[in-house]
């Protein structure tokens, strides 16, 4: 009895200290969290600092309770894995991927520790989470995944006669190839012929973009991480051949779009790692979340080069 009693004892104290270890570590003083953004452009920018600023406003404050490493890979894929080996070293406490190859290369090097990421199109077809609705693995976060169909609504609006679409796109991105096979599909419907141009660097923007001059009536980029940290190089062509250029952002090159808004898409992903962080959800259960409130832009600067005459009835629904 005496025996029992003592192991009793014992089992109940290493219970407690159990107890107070969770506890103990529910009241971390400072949480560590790594930054790893593809490349630098615009979009991804306005992403991380919506991302920041979401997690300031859950309480999670640089300098008194949070610490980031901030890293971008410059298009890099070395860069990404060097970057995943340090946050991994550094056991930082959740990981902020900003576009589908960043997520892509740190999720397939830590299955542990929880990953948020942003401007990432689909993740399912990514590889990412086993379903969009329930993730299943220590991936969730944003989707950017534009209204294509609405932009293609857009596209024949503005060019009310056009018989040829294209479509210019980095052939090693899946996030672009899934947003032009909707494209192609909005496209078939409305009997619209599509032609494609693809990249694999910044270096072949131009040439693919004259292969389209004078067999197409406007362009569509989508999504697009070469073509958004390029698109100045894009616009040198598309502008001397008179070509509207639609793009699944706001870009200062593009003609008009129905944009996605990065930072307030970097808020909500910063207000969830801010749940997963405190506890209160795990990426495995934490459904990918959408933007629901899309604004039209139109750029009558850019219109005006290329000669193009803005309907009425869209610059009525800009946000100018």
């Amino acid at each position: 009895m005496l025996t029992a009693g003592v192991m009793l004892t014992l089992a109940m104290g290493l219970m407690a200290g159990c107890g107070g270890e969770k506890k103990e570590a529910a009241k971390k003083d400072k949480v560590n969290v790594g930054i790893v953004q593809l490349v630098e452009h615009a979009a991804l920018d306005a992403a991380n600092k919506g991302f920041v600023d979401g997690l300031a406003a859950k309480g999670y404050k640089e300098g008194e309770n949070i610490a980031y490493d901030r890293q971008n890979a410059q298009a890099d894929q070395s860069n990404l894995q060097n970057i995943g080996q340090r946050f991994i070293n550094n056991k930082v406490d959740l990981i902020c991927a900003i576009a589908t190859p960043a997520a892509q290369t740190v999720a397939n090097m830590t299955p542990d520790i929880p990953i948020v990421g942003t401007a990432i199109t689909d993740y399912k077809t990514a590889k990412l989470v086993k379903d969009n609705a329930k993730p299943g693995t220590n991936v969730t976060g944003t989707t950017d995944m534009n209204p294509i169909s609405a932009q293609f609504d857009l596209m024949q609006q503005l060019v009310p006669n056009a018989k040829t679409f294209g479509v210019i796109y980095c052939s090693s991105e899946v996030n672009s190839q899934l947003q032009v096979d909707i494209f192609k599909a909005c496209a078939k419907e409305k009997g619209i012929e599509v032609k494609e141009a693809t990249v694999s660097t910044v270096n072949d923007i131009q040439q693919s973009a004259r292969s389209l001059v004078g067999k197409v009536d406007a362009i569509y980029v989508p999504t697009d991480n070469i073509l958004a940290s390029a698109m100045p190089t894009l616009s040198i062509v598309t502008e001397e051949a008179k070509l509207p250029v639609v793009t699944g952002w706001e870009d200062p090159n593009g003609v008009a779009t129905i944009a996605i808004d990065y930072y307030q898409l970097g808020v909500q992903t910063g207000e969830m790692a801010a749940d997963i962080l405190s506890g209160k959800s795990k990426p495995a259960d934490m459904a990918i979340q959408t933007q629901k409130d899309f604004a039209v832009i139109v750029n009558e600067g850019v219109a005006k080069k290329i000669g193009l005459t803005i309907p009425e009835a869209i610059l009525k629904k800009a946000g100018k």
